[in-house]
């Protein structure tokens, strides 16, 4: 029979000294504890591996950083790994590979791959939108956390940092785009308890509204404010404003239209498709061109416009660099200056028009809605409708330019009352 060993004391450890080579002391259940040379002291288990039945060691660490009593413990649950024919080396490295694949699949890596298998399917916008968010609100909350150990409490503190800004409808889209980066990580194996998944109640309910846009009876006001520049805007900007309200294109065409669209002297301006809200789309696309159905006032502003950017490219060149359009903040400021924060955005201008040319002018709603390039239910229709009241658009815009001049001459302006066919 082997002989068995005395196990040992806390007193044997602490006592025994190095020697000129390496020493063990048994414990018993394979377990010993090896003095090297150097004096450095570790607890070893030795044990015959289940399949192959080659003898092993498992380390359990060094002493005294771990005690006698620990490495007995770790003696025992390999000990019952054993019993159950599993080899712990073999289970304690699994482990470690586990936990480093977990380590290597952040949030942001796991967030960035998603990114980029919704490319095809996205917009470039949405896609520079979508990756722009994560990298400004979420990666430096939760970004290299490994995905699978983020916890509720992470997600929540992460959204709530959005919403105490004042930016709800961020927090809440956010959540909804995190909840997909961790379901694409369950997909892919990646186990996680999804913590965004859960979050119905702990954002605040963002309520549906509009862009702020002024009334029709604000107009007056407005014009003069354009007019008097006590906001000392650039002439361009001035005209960007006035063509916002000639023509409600929406400010991203607007500032991005280049002047070879423009035909100056036939008064011109046809949008392609491609440039269009709709005709940006990834799936389906609408490819009908969009006919600005300019004005006389309106043809008047670019061709003071053009004595002023006709050179660049852009209708409304980037100031710092003109090989690229306006910013898109560019409008949005100028209203800002001029005293309209939170009471007229850039989208207001379509919703201005859109309320003031139903309501003041009394044109229908399916007349404006082309204008405004919406999409429409009936696609079949659709072409023939942007056909049919191209010529309706067309007196329209000049009854609008019209209107706007009256208003602009005077605050008790006299509505006229244009019957369409």
């Amino acid at each position: 029979m082997p002989k068995l060993a005395t196990p040992l004391t806390d007193i044997q450890v602490k006592n025994s000294k190095p020697k000129e080579k390496t020493w063990t002391l048994a414990d018993g259940n394979g377990l010993y504890l090896e003095i090297n040379p150097a004096g450095k002291k570790s607890w070893r288990m030795a044990y015959r591996r289940p399949v192959t039945k080659k003898n092993n060691r498992l380390s359990f660490g060094d002493y005294p950083l771990i005690g006698l009593a620990e490495a007995r413990a770790k003696c025992l649950a390999a000990a019952k790994l054993l019993k159950e024919g599993i080899d712990p080396a073999a289970e304690r490295d699994e482990k470690k590979q586990l936990a480093a694949e977990s380590a290597a699949h952040t949030f942001e890596k796991i967030a960035r791959e998603w990114h980029n298998t919704r490319l095809s399917a996205w917009s470039a916008a949405t896609a520079k939108d979508t990756i722009n968010r994560l990298e400004k609100d979420i990666f430096p909350e939760i970004g290299k956390l490994p995905i699978s150990e983020i916890t509720h409490k992470q997600m929540i503190a992460a959204l709530r940092k959005i919403e105490e800004r004042g930016a709800g409808e961020v927090a809440h889209r956010l959540k909804a785009t995190c909840a997909r980066v961790f379901s694409y990580a369950n997909q892919h194996g990646i186990e996680n308890r999804n913590p965004a998944a859960d979050l119905k109640d702990v954002l605040k309910p963002v309520k549906a509204g509009h862009f702020a846009a002024i009334s029709p009876d604000e107009l007056p006001a407005f014009l003069e404010s354009i007019n008097k520049n006590d906001a000392r805007l650039y002439a361009p900007t001035r005209i960007a404003l006035r063509l916002m309200l000639l023509i409600f294109v929406r400010s991203s065409e607007l500032r991005t239209t280049p002047w070879s669209e423009i035909n100056l002297e036939t008064g011109e301006w046809v949008i392609p498709w491609q440039r269009m809200k709709r005709g940006k789309l990834t799936i389906n696309p609408d490819q009908t061109d969009h006919h600005v159905c300019l004005s006389r006032q309106g043809l008047e502003l670019l061709k003071e416009l053009h004595g002023y950017t006709g050179g660049s490219t852009y209708l409304f060149p980037n100031q710092r660099d003109h090989s690229k359009p306006m910013s898109g903040d560019a409008i949005r400021m100028a209203l800002n200056r001029m005293g309209y924060e939170g009471k007229m955005t850039t989208h207001g201008f379509r919703a201005l028009a859109m309320t003031t040319l139903k309501e003041k002018l009394g044109y229908r709603h399916e007349t404006v809605d082309r204008q405004l390039a919406h999409a429409q239910k009936d696609k079949i229709a659709s072409a023939y409708d942007r056909a049919q009241f191209l010529d309706e658009r067309k007196k329209m815009m000049q009854h609008w330019a019209d209107y706007l001049d009256g208003v602009k001459a005077s605050s008790n302006v006299i509505h006229a009352t244009f019957k369409q066919a």
